[in-house]
């Protein structure tokens, strides 16, 4: 009975893998998709071939088409992998086989979108290392660039660092030169390294553009344009189309960035939400330019201000949250009763007399819905019943609608008013307060007239705050890990662009501009790109690790945030260039310390697989946790409504003084007690490596409260500063 039992079985298993391989034969090549399949590092085997083995193992897998149709591209200059076009079913074969550490679609990222070097103290005058930073390379992983614009020009440059080893494949019409030495593309729809977005070009330019005097838009905020490294050289890898940019572009550019030898990348692109770190194309990237000492640079996100919005979230790289600086453009809306509101836009047109009737959008459609028509949804508004008139909409995107439609101008609604978007006519986005008077004033005036003024710019002296749009905390892959890190300038920033890119997303805004303003993280990230590169040229031994810790421990404390706590929205605080140059200590960390972090989210096969060589993982008992890895911020999770103890583990390298003693400082809180054993840190010599245990003890908390603290370590000129934060977070 038990052989009949067991004969049945491994019949049915039989039938089983039998339909599995019928039906993976019955699908067809329309339903294939491209996937990347991630295998971790290359061998240390110079006879090993990892294109000749990424087809062998398509070959075991792929069904009914040829592999060479079915690859897209192979990754075999800093880390093992490829893309191909992948049936569900050749998929899970892939994913179960020992060599392979991820399988995963190669998904659509977004892009994340002069005077914010100067706010952070960060002026022309500054102390440099010119000799040092003209053998520093930033990799753009981006839109590519306009390689004509002013800001990329090689006057004054001599040859490429001897290191250099990439190479001008800019397609045709583009020349690379001194400053510009590299360009590469993975846009199959576009076989160009050239900007045509304006993304790029921006990103480019405020991480090392030349300095560019007299800039404006358009006679707004003039001034000089410049990078945070002026003399640095850029290598840019276009992988981003209007379309988006996919994952498997993404990888081949971190590929080929860490092969050709750039210091730092940059990178304003990301998903709408943070993944694993093992099916995550730029965490991937990332860790394997870490590898080579190359610190990656990412936006944080656009998705603010909703709670664990950050899309970037892996320890080894330096995430960045926008903020404010001290220069705000806004636009002024003048009614006929005399009132004057205050809004935002950069808006460089100027209406020619006093006053112009006003029109709600629900007013001035006969074809759509009044809902739709209240926000100017596109092909609501009837050009005759908005010709001559000021359209006001429930939407801040309306104002695309009311240009396309002929009206005079727009008054907008604003979800984001702590930001100014460049407008194709005379508009401004108000704050729900102000929009609600320009709505009362409406329904209560038998002729409502406006006007609107240009846009000009003034003092913010409550800068820096986090921006609205800035994705936040807390951490959804590691949440003992606070992301983002840092904040930097991402609000109204003015840099290169392409002159044939819009200006807006109206088609109808036929504008060209060599320079314009743009908002986001990925104007944010640049600024911390460069600061990045700016440490380097001073340490140029230090590991990516170090530069960010220096980064975080200099960083200044925020001003007041709508979001609490603060930390979410920008991390350890504001950038702070000068000082990072020389923070005192640094909480350093090695690749060794990352798959040790990586032992706690990947089993041992993938860790292995990803670490190249033979790492053994501890048992689960001894594992640790990720709040213990040697990072410059703290964060633990503990239940809630119950009393807790938690201990960190850190360890901090003296780079100051030789001779020198820290003593910890802490801000406290209420809500526990924090104790720092030892409380004095005494050093010998430089780089000299001590280790602390900082405890909180804690009577409990509401589920989903979240407390602060800060720890600074201080030796009378040095202050090495920590945020703490604890989270009450329930099953």
């Amino acid at each position: 009975m038990a052989k009949h039992g067991a004969f049945l079985f491994t019949y049915a298993f039989f039938i089983l893998i039998l339909s599995m391989s019928l039906l993976c034969k019955a699908i067809g090549h329309e339903d294939r998709k491209p996937y990347i399949v991630y295998l971790g590092s290359l061998p240390h085997d110079e006879l090993y071939s990892p294109l000749s083995h990424h087809l062998h193992i398509l070959e075991r897998v792929v069904e009914g088409s040829s592999v060479a149709n079915a690859l897209i591209r192979s990754y075999r200059r800093s880390f093992n992998g490829f893309a191909a076009k992948l049936t569900d079913c050749e998929r899970e074969k892939l994913a179960n086989m020992e060599e392979v550490v991820s399988v995963f679609p190669s998904r659509t990222y977004q892009l994340q979108t002069t005077r914010s070097w100067d706010f952070m103290g960060f002026g022309e005058t500054i102390t440099r290392n010119a000799t040092t930073e003209s053998d520093v390379i930033i990799g753009v992983i981006d839109t590519g660039v306009w390689p004509e614009s002013d800001s990329f020009k090689d006057e004054g440059f001599g040859p490429a660092p001897k290191k250099w080893k990439g190479a001008c494949y800019g397609g045709k019409n583009f020349t690379c030169n001194n400053k510009l030495i590299g360009a590469r593309f993975f846009t199959s729809e576009e076989e160009s390294a050239r900007d045509e977005i304006g993304h790029g070009s921006h990103t480019a330019s405020t991480a090392a553009g030349n300095a560019v005097k007299d800039v404006s838009f358009y006679g707004l905020v003039p001034g000089t344009a410049r990078g945070g490294v002026p003399s640095a050289r850029i290598a840019v890898y276009k992988i981003c189309t209007l379309e988006g940019c996919t994952g498997e572009a993404i990888l081949a550019a971190f590929d080929h960035a860490i092969a050709d030898g750039v210091d730092i990348i940059t990178i304003s692109i990301g998903p709408n939400h943070a993944s694993p770190l093992d099916v995550d194309p730029i965490a991937i990237g990332a860790f394997h330019a870490m590898e080579k000492g190359i610190l990656t640079s990412n936006s944080a996100g656009n998705n603010g201000p909703e709670e664990g919005s950050v899309s970037s979230v892996a320890p080894w790289i330096l995430t960045v949250a926008a903020s404010s600086t001290d220069r705000r453009i806004i636009d002024k809306v003048v009614l006929g009763n005399g009132s004057t509101l205050v809004g935002s836009s950069v808006n460089s047109f100027s209406l020619n007399g006093t006053s112009f009737p006003l029109i709600h959008g629900k007013d001035a459609s006969s074809k759509c819905p009044e809902i739709y028509a209240g926000i100017c949804s596109p092909g609501c508004l009837d050009r005759d019943l908005v010709k001559g008139k000021i359209v006001v909409c429930d939407m801040f995107g309306g104002n695309v609608e009311a240009h396309k439609a002929g009206a005079l101008g727009s008054i907008l609604h604003s979800s984001a008013p702590d930001v100014s978007f460049v407008v194709p006519l005379p508009a401004t986005g108000l704050s729900n307060q102000d929009y609600n008077v320009v709505k009362s004033f409406l329904n209560s005036t038998k002729e409502p007239r406006a006007n609107i003024l240009k846009s000009e710019a003034i003092k913010d002296d409550d800068a820096p705050i986090a921006a609205s749009f800035s994705s936040r905390g807390p951490n959804q892959i590691l949440p003992e890990i606070i992301k983002p890190d840092i904040s930097a300038p991402g609000v109204d920033i003015l840099a290169a662009y392409s002159p044939v890119a819009s200006v807006t997303s109206s088609p109808e805004d036929k504008r060209s501009v060599k320079y314009s303003i743009l908002s986001g993280t990925s104007m944010s990230c640049p600024h911390a790109a460069g600061v990045a590169a700016y440490i380097k040229t001073f340490h140029p031994d230090w590991s990516p690790a170090a530069i960010k810790s220096s980064l975080m421990t200099t960083a200044k404390p925020m001003n007041g945030t709508s979001t609490f706590p603060g930390e979410f929205s920008y991390g350890s605080g504001h950038i702070d260039p000068v000082k990072a140059i020389d923070p005192g200590l640094v909480y350093d960390a090695s690749k060794e310390d990352y798959i040790r972090l990586l032992c706690i989210v990947l089993d041992e096969a993938k860790v292995r697989h990803i670490s190249g060589n033979n790492s053994t993982c501890p048992k689960d008992s001894e594992k640790g946790s990720p709040k213990d890895h040697n990072y410059a911020s703290l964060a633990a999770n503990v239940t809630p409504m119950k009393p807790f103890t938690v201990t960190f583990h850190r360890t901090v390298k003296n780079v100051g003084l030789a001779n020198s003693a820290y003593e910890a400082k802490i801000m406290p809180n209420p809500n526990f007690d924090i104790k720092v054993d030892p409380e004095v840190l005494s050093f010998k010599t430089l780089n000299e490596k001590k280790t602390f245990n900082l405890t909180i003890v804690g009577e409990g908390f509401p589920d989903g409260s979240h407390v602060f603290a800060e720890l600074v370590w201080y030796d009378g000129t040095h202050s090495v500063r920590s945020p703490i934060l604890v989270s009450s977070v329930g099953n």
